[in-house]
Parts: structure tokens; sequence; C-alpha cells
């Protein structure tokens, strides 16, 4: 990726954009999302949702303008329900090898990258990668699976061409439901309602959902609740310290609420009107290595908490005439809050006798815009599909620790132990984030649109700029006001797909396709500027000269067949340039005598190359098998050491059957050894046996001609195997014994669902 400086062409280009966006009345981010026409129109089918038992990838599949492509594949709602999905880990598990939820620092992880690295979607709007710097995690997928209608997954850098900054590894882009989604053709009113326990975490948890429509308005309201306790694992010492293996007790509360507005002007205009809350607190009683029976700490009195709420309020329109000025066009106006908290309640015994309380928050507010609009043309023997969009968004981050302890001035004896008690204070400055994209993309048609070429770009603008509260200026670390930090960036992409063979007997179409990218990932606000520690203890310091990661990749594959015999095979490669890690800047002593200092830095040149490849086949009458795989190999370019980051060669396998009554599946997720990690130091990575699991469900309908109600039951690690999800572990010499690190043993999931 070239970075440029021309910020006058950029905003000149930006400007001619927008112009073009308002002309036509449309733009926006419901990325791929068709407007539905109202009652009026040709009707729907009977069922709203359709069964999709596979995963197929390709352009024309999953995720239209902006997430379309040979490497994203789809998940569909009724898809998520047959394999019981409520969240990433398990999707990895029963549908999407090679990717993964890192428990860690709670994020998405895909062809071996995560955190900031994968960009997540709501409706089209940008989640951010809000990091808590004194535990180093995020706030990982702040939604509710049971409210979304589709979920696509990205593989690899190419969608930073379309969605920006964030993409380098991939994208999960999810949309909660429309009212369309569940109004059966004929009907003003239809409903979805779903309840539960999953032995994974002791959970009961629920849904519903309903909608109507009078004349052309449509509104849906859905709210969702699990309440439960600690992952299952397969650790069984219930020991209190570091030889501890059984999971951590623990409780939590989540809950959900969303509410739509369609309103339909005629067959080409929609408005729309959201609101949306999530919220989940968890409590942690804390019997791992931070508490013994006699120490400064004990069970009973050491409680963390977590508490995550994300709120929207948006505004769209949607826009489709074929064959018109415009084909589509698509607005989104939004505001979104979210927030994240991370408490801790004890009682010290030994050292500064009394209670101690910390409450850690981050909180991002952002405002934004995003829009495209799409028109298709024919010039000759040649067809044309032109997107042009922009992204707009404004930021305010904040962060505040706020404490209670026996500590007291002059810090003396006993109560020098205080120096470390750094609270009452921010350790980062108030961010003002400021944010402008533009791109776009021309689909080329040849040859009867056989052979196809897609040239693309987009243009980023950002800006984040400190700016000083009381409390930063108060803080123990503080030394300074910190510069703003800025930059732009270009992100191409060239596509390439060539039909080789078209509506063939067995194998249906054949594609060939390859792919160029490049792109970028902006630091994050704590990257640059949170400092936290004091004189006489330690130091982890932002940096607010780091330069944006680059990407530079290839995708190469093919695809072919459909729904009945289908599948695609893609081999990737892609470097990446200024990594930004966590490194030791001074050693411990001087004026920071217990860890010196720490801090980011661009240091890194990574290689991640690999395979990925999926398959389905319907065999017989209500028979089908499927499958997944994917390999991955990174390495830091400049010590050939693995990354910890890449998991291990995975597969997923599973046969299903199912008629109208009843149905079932049998699968198995396998996973080789992980060798390739670094082996030394604090970043030393886990090395991971591989493992087989196996799985088995059933679903039964029992009067589908009177009532669409199913019940289905799920047993997932059948034989109770003891495995690691080898991205899950913490680097660096462990805590605790390996086995407090396991996944869940034998677990069942049994739910109940109606739709009418």
């Amino acid at each position: 990726m070239e970075t440029l400086s021309g910020q006058l062409r950029g905003s000149a280009a930006l400007g001619s954009l927008m112009l073009v966006l308002l002309g036509s009345s449309a733009a926006a981010q419901q990325q791929g999302r068709r407007t539905t026409p109202p009652p009026t129109a040709t009707a729907a089918s009977e069922a709203p949702v359709v069964l999709d038992q596979i995963n197929v990838q390709g352009e024309g599949q999953p995720g239209g303008a902006l997430l379309g492509g040979p490497t994203t594949t789809r998940t569909t709602r009724e898809e998520l329900d047959r394999q019981q999905i409520q969240s990433v880990a398990d999707l990895s598990r029963r549908l999407e090898a090679g990717i993964s939820f890192n428990r860690v620092n709670g994020s998405v992880n895909i062809r071996g990258l995560d955190g900031a690295r994968v960009l997540t979607t709501v409706d089209g709007i940008r989640q951010p990668f809000i990091q808590d710097n004194r535990i180093d995690r995020s706030i990982g997928t702040a939604f509710d699976f049971d409210a979304l209608s589709t979920l696509d997954l990205l593989r690899g850098g190419s969608g930073s061409s379309m969605l920006g900054s964030g993409s380098l590894g991939g994208a999960l882009a999810v949309r909660t439901l429309d009212p369309e989604d569940l109004i059966r053709s004929g009907k003003t009113i239809g409903g979805l309602a779903k309840t539960g326990f999953d032995t994974t975490d002791k959970a009961w948890f629920g849904s519903g959902a309903v909608a109507g429509r009078f004349h052309d308005t449509w509104l849906l309201l859905q709210g969702g609740f699990r309440r439960g306790h600690e992952t299952d694992s397969r650790g069984t010492n219930p020991a209190i310290g570091a030889a501890r293996t059984e999971p951590n007790p623990a409780e939590f509360n989540q809950y959900s609420f969303l509410a739509k507005l369609h309103q339909y002007v005629n067959e080409a205009h929609r408005f729309g009107l959201t609101g949306e809350i999530f919220k989940r607190g968890e409590k942690i009683q804390t019997r791992t290595n931070a508490v013994s029976l006699t120490g400064n700490y004990r069970p009973g009195a050491h409680q963390t908490q977590e508490d995550v709420e994300r709120k929207r309020v948006s505004l769209t329109y949607d826009y489709k005439q074929p064959g018109g000025f415009i084909d589509e066009a698509h607005a989104n106006l939004y505001w979104q809050g979210v927030t994240r908290n991370s408490i801790l309640n004890a009682y010290r015994y030994t050292s500064v006798i009394g209670p101690y309380s910390r409450n850690n928050e981050v909180e991002e507010k952002s405002f934004g815009f995003n829009g495209h609009l799409i028109k298709s043309f024919i010039t000759g023997p040649v067809s044309h599909k032109l997107t042009l969009g922009t992204e707009l968004r404004a930021s305010t981050l904040d962060q505040y620790s706020a404490g209670l302890d026996n500590c007291r001035r002059p810090y003396m004896g006993a109560f020098t132990a205080c120096n470390n008690l750094h609270t009452n204070q921010s350790d980062t400055p108030r961010v003002e984030g400021k944010m402008m994209a533009f791109y776009a993309h021309h689909q080329f048609g040849f040859l009867d649109d056989t052979l196809r070429l897609t040239p693309g770009i987009r243009f980023d603008r950002y800006e984040e700029k400190p700016k000083a509260t009381a409390a930063y200026l108060g803080s123990s670390s503080f030394s300074g006001m910190p510069a703003t930090s800025s930059d732009d960036a270009w992100s191409p992409r060239v596509r390439l797909e060539y039909d080789i063979i078209k509506n063939a007997p067995y194998l249906k179409d054949v594609t060939l396709f390859a792919q160029w990218s490049k792109g970028f990932r902006a630091p994050t606000a704590s990257e640059l500027y949170a400092r936290f520690g004091a004189v006489g203890t330690y130091l982890r310091a932002g940096n607010p000269d780091l330069r944006p990661e680059t990407s530079n990749g290839i995708d190469v594959g093919f695809r072919f067949g459909d729904k009945a015999f289908g599948g695609s095979v893609t081999y990737f490669h892609a470097n990446y340039r200024n990594f930004i890690e966590t490194v030791q800047i001074a050693p411990a002593g001087g004026l920071y005598p217990q860890g010196g200092i720490s801090g980011y830095q661009n240091v890194a040149r990574v290689e991640i190359s690999g395979v990925e490849a999926n398959m389905q086949y319907a065999f017989a009458p209500n028979w089908l098998v499927r499958g997944s795989f994917a390999y991955t190999d990174g390495k830091n370019k400049l010590d050939g050491i693995g990354l910890n980051s890449i998991p291990p060669v995975q597969g997923i396998l599973a046969i299903a059957y199912g008629n109208e009554n009843w149905g079932g599946e049998v699968s198995t997720k396998l996973a080789g050894a992980r060798k390739s990690v670094a082996t030394t130091g604090s970043m030393q990575g886990f090395q991971a046996p591989g493992y087989a699991i196996f799985n088995a469900m059933a679903w039964w309908r029992p009067m589908p001609q009177i009532a669409d109600l199913e019940l289905q039951v799920g047993v997932y690690n059948i034989f109770d195997r003891k495995y690691w999800d080898a991205v899950t572990v913490p680097t660096g010499v462990l805590a605790q014994s390996r086995d407090y690190y396991s996944e869940p043993g034998r677990t069942v999931k049994a739910t109940l669902k109606y739709q009418f």
C-alpha cells in the first residue's frame, strides 16, 4: 500500500462522489440487502427464511456489492438455528474451519489474524475494537446471534478496498432481522420464538420476534436473553491457586432488544428507522493464582466483573430500480455508543488491609454515514457494473479508572505497595477521531459475461486527536500532551474471474478466479495514547508516532457447482508490514524498577499463506455431505519464528439427513498439532496437540402441516475429548496448569422453536 499526503485531491474526489450520491437521492451500507417490495408487488416465497444446509462461496451468493467475492461465505438464519450456533466459537466448531474466537483478547481470528486486524460490522455499521489497556481485552462480539438474519464471513484482506481499515485478516458482517424476514406472502403478521438450555455454560436462553405490516408500513420488535454460568472445560482440579484447572465460578446475564420500522414510498423506495441495545454483564469469583487461603487476597473476597453495552439508532434509505438512472442506492445515518467496564471488588487481609475496588471504563460514541450506489449498463460487447460509495465517521473515546482502597499518603512502610495503585485517573486522554473514505469499483464483463475484470480502489483518511481532561492531566503517568496522529491510505484491488464451464450436466458452473489487493489498519486509540504506570513501578506507554499496518496479498482458486454438488478451493498469500507489537523499550531499573518500560512499535514483517476449501454434495434424496478445510502458515519474516495467532490445520466433515418431519446430522471437527510458535520469552506460544471431536444433532417437527414447531437436541464432543483451541490460550508462561485452558467436554444443547 502506498501512503499519500495529497489531502486536497482526496477531498475534491470525495466531494464529487458526495454530489453524485446526493444527486441520486441514494447511498449507504446495508451491504447487498435488496429492498423488499411492498405487499402489492411480486410475492416472496411462502417460507420467510430458506434453509441453507450448505455454505457456498461466490459472488452471487453472499454479501452483495460490498462483501461479495470468492472468499466470502454466508450463513443464513435457518442455518444458524439448524447448527445451534449462538457464538463465533460455535460457528468455528460446526461450519467454518480455520476461524475461531480468541477469548484472551475478545476478538475473531480469521486466517491467523485477530484483534483490530479483523473488522466486525452490524447492519453495515463499523464496530470499534475498544481495548481495555489494563487487561488487554476488547468488547468481543456485542450482538445477539438470535437477532441475526445472515452472517457473512469474508476471509483475507480484499475487503479493505470496500470496507477500509481493520479488515487485514477479514471481516465478520452480520445483519439483524428485518420485518420482511418474518412476514409470509399474503400475511400481515409473523413471528419467531425460541428457547433452550445449553450445558456448555449452564445457560437458559430465549428470544422472540414479532413483525406486522399495515399497508406500506412494516414493523419488527425482537428481544432476547441468556443467563448462565462459567464456560465448561475439561479441567477437574478444584484447588485454590495456580494448581487449579476447573474454571472460576461465574454467572452472567445478557439481554438485547431490536426495533425496526420500514416505510415504503413505492416499490423502489424504502425508508427505515432502527433502534438496538445489547448488554452483557459477567461476575467471576477468583479461585486461581490471584488468591490463596492465607494470602492478601482470599477466596470469596476477590471478584471481577466485565460489563459490555452497545446502543445504536440508525436511519436508512434503500432504492432499487433496475434499468433506471441508478439501479441501486443505499444510505445509513447512525449514532452508536459502546461501553466496556472492567470491575474488581476485593478485600485485602495482609497488606493495606481493607476493601479494594476498581472500575475501569472505556466508552466510544460515534456518529457516521455510509453510502453506496450501483449502476449497470452495456457498451457494445462489454457489460459494466459500477459501484461508488463513501464512509464518514466521527468518534469520541473516553477512559477512566475509578477506585477505592485504604492507601494513604505518604506511602511508607507497608503502604509502599500503593505505588502500584494507579486509579481515580484517566490513562488515556479524550480522543476525537475522524475518518472519511470513498471507493469506486468497476466490473467489466466480456464474452457474454463469462470473463469479468473488476478493478477497484478505496481512499481513507483518518485522524486521532487527543484532548486534555482533568483526570488525564492528573494521572500518575502524565508526561505532557501527545501529538495528533493522522494518515491516509489507498487500498486497490483487481479481481479476474473466468467461467470455463457454464451449465454443464454434472459440475454445473466452474469459475477460475484470481485477485490482488492491498489493505491497511490504522492504530487504535489505546495503541497511540494509553499510558499506565508510574515512576517507582513500571510504565506501559502508547506511541503517537505509530504508522498504519499494511498488507499486500493474492487469492487464487476456483469454485464449481451449485447447492446440490459444489464447492471451492482457494490459495492465499499475503505480506504484512509495520505490524504493531508490544515491545520492551527499557528493562527494569532506574525510574521503573519493577517492570521497566513497554510500549507499541511498528516492528514486524509478517508473511501468511495457506489453502481453504469447502464442498457439499446431496448424494441422495434428503441426504447431504459437506466439508470445510483450512491450512494456514504464518511467520515473522525478521526471525522466521511462527506467529502465535496462527491456528493449526483444521477440517470439518458432516453428513446430514432431513425430511419434512425430522432429520439429523453427525459431524466431526479435526485439528492437527500446532508446533510452529515462539517458544521463549514473554510471547511464548502454546504448542497445542491435535484433536478430533464428534458431534450429533437431531430435530423433529411433530405437526408441520398444522404448526411450524420444532424441537432440536445436539450433543457436542460426544466422547468428552480433552482438547485446546490453540489461539485462545494466552501467550507467555501460563499462569495456571494447562488443563485450565482446555475447551468444553461433552455438552448438550436443547432448543424449542416456533414460527408463524
